[in-house]
């Protein structure tokens, strides 16, 4: 353990992050079920809101450049796992697996439609939050972390709700009005709990920067680049 260099690990949690992601986030959760107050959430709401703290904190130390390095690393990733996935859930399985066939397929194919809203959003989202944390550290001249965090957090994962959801769940042979009833009673709950997530792992940017600005001569520092 000793020998693994700092930025390699965290590229591996991120990827690491990347796939459970999107390959547990299907599975929905209850959050409250109180009176006139049912929410439910994806189990990658826990991993989600980590992705962009990691990404704050690769761009407060190592610049924007490195930060959009690793999200397109992630998207890589993303785009290869459906690619597998689709190979996988095709090909004609041996007798002894096929029983366990459709459980296998239930669970690792999913609709072209999902997969390409869960990439474009994870694009979108991800490279906004690189451009707006790097642009509040200039204008905020490396201050207050704790707001530039949370800050780009709110409207990153934002755009990432709205993209996904917009994406995957519009009804073109429904009205816009209904649309966008029944999306924005989807966005909002998810987003603000997605918001109270941040605001509660905020220390967690601190130490995560603090550990990466014990790396050994870090090539760019402060968003530059």
């Amino acid at each position: 353990m000793s020998n693994i260099r700092k930025m390699d690990l965290v590229v591996a949690l991120y990827i690491f992050g990347v796939i459970t992601a999107e390959l547990m986030g299907s599975k929905t959760f209850q959050v409250t079920n109180f009176s006139w107050l049912h929410l439910n959430a994806s189990v990658a709401i826990f991993v989600l809101p980590l992705l962009f703290t990691m990404v704050d904190g690769v761009v407060e130390v190592y610049g924007r450049a490195r930060a959009r390095s690793l999200v397109y690393c992630g998207l890589i990733v993303i785009t290869l796992l459906i690619l597998y996935a689709a190979l996988a859930t095709h090909l004609t399985p041996s007798h002894r697996y096929a029983p366990s066939e459709s459980a296998f397929d239930k669970i690792f194919h999913s609709t072209i439609r999902i997969a390409s809203a869960s990439l474009i959003a994870f694009a979108a989202s991800e490279l906004l939050d690189v451009i707006i944390f790097a642009k509040l550290r200039q204008k905020l001249k490396g201050k207050a972390l704790w707001l530039r965090n949370n800050v780009t957090n709110f409207v990153a994962q934002l755009a990432d709700s709205a993209v996904f959801l917009t994406l995957a769940f519009y009804a073109t042979t429904r009205p816009l009005g209904d649309n966008v009833s029944f999306l924005w009673s989807l966005l909002l709950p998810y987003w603000l709990l997605r918001c109270a997530l941040s605001i509660a792992e905020t220390p967690l940017i601190y130490g995560f920067v603090w550990w990466l600005r014990g790396s050994p001569n870090p090539k760019v520092k402060g968003g530059e680049a």
